[in-house]
């Protein structure tokens, strides 16, 4: 079974075509709520291939991250769509080569999703150290749906998401946050019952 390093490898060519119905149906008027009110050094972990680049706040400096070299490529192709400074790093958000303190705040779009469950706590505690006291972490992800239709579509969708990203709809990343030092200010559903906006807070 491929790692998740070598299905991003694969797959990023075609990444932003496979994606284009969603970005499209919903993440790109959703994005824009992880950016409101952030300003200052920001982390984008699991930049991928920088759909989030127009949405960066401007005046902002911003350090993208991704574990897979070829998402990372893309990601260059798409930098002069930002109005603010980036930097691309490849790296691993469960071993963030950053001092403690390094950023204002911190971002991931569909990053914790494709994590499995024994480096949850791991990554949450990386991007809680590299994040100020005060500093908020803002994640969009994936829940697995409580509607009757809902629940049977993403049944259909599961073994396409496993097997292409890694992904599961059962990581349960908001129980997690306490564990890993986190406040969670406010946790919300921002498509139906199947896409959660959780915005967690570093203690002072």
């Amino acid at each position: 079974m491929p790692t998740n390093v070598e299905r991003y490898q694969r797959i990023a060519r075609f990444y932003d075509f496979l994606d284009l119905p969603f970005e499209h149906g919903r993440y790109r008027r959703i994005r824009p709520l992880l950016f409101d009110g952030l300003s200052g050094r920001i982390l984008d972990a699991g930049v991928g291939t920088g759909r989030n680049f127009e949405f960066y706040p401007h005046g902002a400096s911003v350090v993208g991250i991704d574990f897979s070299s070829a998402m990372l490529e893309q990601a260059r192709r798409r930098i002069g769509r930002s109005t603010t400074a980036v930097e691309l790093k490849e790296m691993d958000v469960t071993r963030l080569d950053f001092p403690s303190d390094t950023f204002d705040g911190a971002v991931a779009t569909f990053l914790f999703c494709v994590l499995p469950d024994d480096l949850q706590v791991v990554a949450l505690r990386e991007l809680r150290r590299v994040v100020k006291p005060g500093g908020t972490i803002r994640l969009l992800e994936y829940v697995r749906p409580h509607g009757s239709l809902r629940r049977v579509i993403a049944a259909i969708w599961e073994p396409w998401m496993a097997w292409a990203y890694g992904a599961s709809f059962d990581r349960r990343t908001e129980e997690h946050m306490q564990e890993a030092g986190l406040e969670i200010v406010e946790a919300r559903y921002v498509v139906g019952d199947l896409v959660k906006l959780i915005l967690a807070r570093i203690p002072s």
